[in-house]
């Protein structure tokens, strides 16, 4: 089976009726990077350009990567291993608007945030609250006393930040402390 000149692989080489000889040196979607030994320069040329002539074909042992698959590979990896919040709505009004913490002494700088990075923020702190939750109730080597009275802290947690349940769009994605109430 004849190799198709937009298939050679890293190391075919070709010749160029302008360039001369040269040596692919990898692929992308569109184009192929070619060493040329004559000028000594790398140059770029389209995988579909039928102008040169294929001197020696290497064929893919494997699916060709192009860099888009890579970059694909790569965000899919930091988006499976990273710590992301999900989606968490945030309640309508507070959308767009900023928390301005003032400082008791007015010669002091005071520091102004925006309430979607302050919401984030939050809702990270109970995802970590959550993997922590979980941490403790597989870990091996505690016993149910232990697990009780370590989740007993998380629930206290959850109590202290009840006070930005006002932030959430929806009830159910709200904290919840040892009472199970706001």
């Amino acid at each position: 089976m004849a190799i198709s000149t937009s298939e050679l692989a890293p190391g075919s080489k070709i010749t160029h009726p302008k360039f001369g000889l040269g040596m692919i040196l990898s692929v992308d979607e569109k184009f192929y990077k070619i060493y040329f030994y004559s000028t000594e320069e790398v140059k770029l040329l389209a995988r579909d350009f039928d102008g040169f002539t294929v001197e020696d074909a290497k064929k893919p042992d494997f699916p060709m990567l192009t860099m888009r698959d890579v970059e694909k590979a790569i965000r899919e990896a930091l988006l499976a291993t990273s710590e992301r919040a999900p989606l968490v709505p945030m309640g309508g009004k507070w959308i767009g608007g900023s928390i301005n913490i003032l400082p008791g002494d007015p010669s002091l700088q005071s520091k102004e945030i925006s309430v979607d990075a302050f919401f984030h923020k939050i809702v990270m702190v109970r995802e970590k609250l959550r993997v922590l939750e979980q941490n403790i109730n597989n870990h091996p080597k505690l016993d149910d006393q232990d697990r009780v009275h370590l989740q007993q802290y998380i629930t206290r947690c959850y109590g202290s930040l009840t006070t930005f349940n006002v932030l959430f769009a929806y009830k159910e994605d709200q904290f919840k402390g040892s009472s199970g109430k706001e």
